[in-house]
């Protein structure tokens, strides 16, 4: 099964920068798509970013210009470089292998389970 491992939150004041890493298992990365997820307090999970097996890459309009995803397959490693961080990017951040079905992503069939997440904390 497919195994995920958040890791690279922390606190950090508003303006500031964070990167996120994301390091898989039991599958070979290259042929994956791969997924940022987060989810604040009381809020549904929301898609923040994808790396797409074929080289794209997508974000949310709310952090576009701010946050950098990429991959190295090699270390079966994905980042999320955040910058200027808001108040409003505070959540636990996820990842996961996704698939593009009818016009979205969604996490493949063989995705284990959401892990423990990495938490992101901004202050204003």
């Amino acid at each position: 099964q497919v195994q995920l491992v958040e890791s690279g939150g922390g606190l950090v004041q508003a303006g500031g920068s964070l990167r996120l890493s994301c390091v898989g298992s039991g599958f070979i990365m290259d042929y994956y798509s791969i997924g940022w997820f987060r989810q604040a307090p009381g809020k549904e999970r929301e898609g923040v970013s994808i790396s797409d097996s074929d080289g794209s890459t997508y974000y949310v309009d709310s952090v576009k210009g701010r946050f950098t995803i990429s991959r190295d397959n090699a270390k079966t490693t994905v980042y999320l470089q955040m910058h200027s961080l808001k108040p409003e990017d505070t959540a636990v951040y996820y990842c996961a292998t996704v698939e593009y079905i009818n016009g979205n992503y969604y996490p493949t069939a063989d995705f284990d389970s959401w892990g423990q997440g990495t938490q992101v904390t901004v202050s204003s």
